[in-house]
């Protein structure tokens, strides 16, 4: 597509899916992202794809380990009680070293709790995804578009790492509107010589596997794995600077709650406050370089988000001999601008 057309966030990543060349989606239905598997269940049937609604989110994910493990581009996708769920499944991908794409679209728990959209799966997303030492790449994206965009980034890097990757949204950005403009390129899907698709007679089968009985032997396939994961972390961190050059506060937001943060800091300029934001783009791994640069010159730092606080954590671990303050709101409730420009007009004339 070459124009931009006005969609959901959730079905603008269901296209975007499709258009990064994966045709296989094995889903399991929960608000607030059902528009997903509606959308997928449409499409794919149409493209000669596979559209499975499985008995469980269990059951999803394994469907996925499986298609990864056959070397084609596969997505999984669900909300904040069905990741849970799923995380068994992620652990497995990880120790099998396969790709594959996992969508949340996060509302408000602990346990059921609520629709209402959230960031409180920052620590699963980046902590503990599944069981095990493991990392996944983690996208936090902020608007229609970048979903979009981050959809193909992260099937591109998976791929290539052999790492699942998650699409990290949350019930804002999937049921909100905007224009998003597609790629106008066919992906780019490498070959996976690793893959369990037959060997034609030419080549030895391939064993795809994440137990290892003897000790030595999953300590040395781990080592190895954490050297690519160092080679990501040295590559493929991404973050934005908004207004950082010449900022006194500096705000940490990421997702919806960045587009909040960014109405602040704007009402903040207009009252003479010098604010600015750095913005992960990717959870993992987390920008550290990025947001050492931008707090450099910043008298104050705070963290924003929607939960009670758990990017907060990477911030400090960041920024070690900085005071980083934290505001949050939680369980569905969404921060306004203007309580975030009280905390920043509280900090303006902060101390490093």
């Amino acid at each position: 597509m070459d124009q931009r057309v006005l969609m959901k966030g959730n079905e603008a990543i269901a296209e975007a899916v499709i258009q990064a060349g994966c045709l296989h989606f094995f889903g399991y239905p929960i608000t607030p992202q059902n528009e997903i598997n509606a959308y997928m269940s449409k499409r794919l049937p149409r493209l000669g794809g596979t559209y499975l609604q499985a008995e469980s989110e269990i059951a999803a994910v394994n469907m996925l380990y499986g298609a990864a493990a056959a070397g084609i581009r596969a997505v999984t996708s669900s909300s904040s009680p069905g990741i849970s769920l799923k995380t068994e499944g992620i652990s497995y991908m990880c120790g099998a070293d396969l790709p594959g794409l996992i969508i949340n679209v996060q509302r408000g728990g602990p346990g059921l709790g609520t629709i209402q959209p959230s960031q409180a799966d920052y620590f699963q997303a980046t902590k503990a995804p599944g069981h095990g030492d493991l990392k996944i790449l983690v996208y936090a994206p902020n608007t229609v578009q970048e979903m979009v965009d981050v959809v193909f980034t992260a099937f591109d890097l998976s791929d290539k790492y052999r790492v699942p990757a998650m699409l990290l949204a949350d019930g804002i950005l999937g049921q909100m509107m905007e224009p998003v403009q597609f790629p106008d390129q066919k992906p780019d899907i490498p070959a996976k010589p690793w893959a369990t698709n037959g060997t034609k007679g030419e080549r030895a089968p391939n064993i795809i596997n994440s137990l290892y009985l003897v000790a030595t032997e999953l300590e040395d396939k781990v080592r190895e794995r954490f050297v690519r994961y160092g080679e990501i972390e040295a590559n493929h961190s991404q973050a934005e600077n908004y207004l950082t050059d010449d900022a006194d506060v500096l705000l940490v937001a990421y997702g919806a709650s960045s587009r909040v943060a960014k109405r602040a800091i704007n009402a903040a300029r207009n009252q003479g406050i010098k604010a600015g934001m750095l913005r992960p783009v990717t959870l993992w791994p987390f920008p550290k370089k990025q947001l050492e640069a931008a707090a450099k010159n910043a008298a104050s730092i705070l963290t924003v988000e929607m939960s009670m606080g758990q990017m907060v954590e990477d911030v400090r671990l960041a920024l070690p001999d900085r005071k980083v303050q934290f505001y949050g709101r939680t369980g569905g409730v969404i921060p306004t601008p203007e309580e975030i420009l009280e905390q920043i007009k509280a900090l303006g004339g902060g101390v490093k």
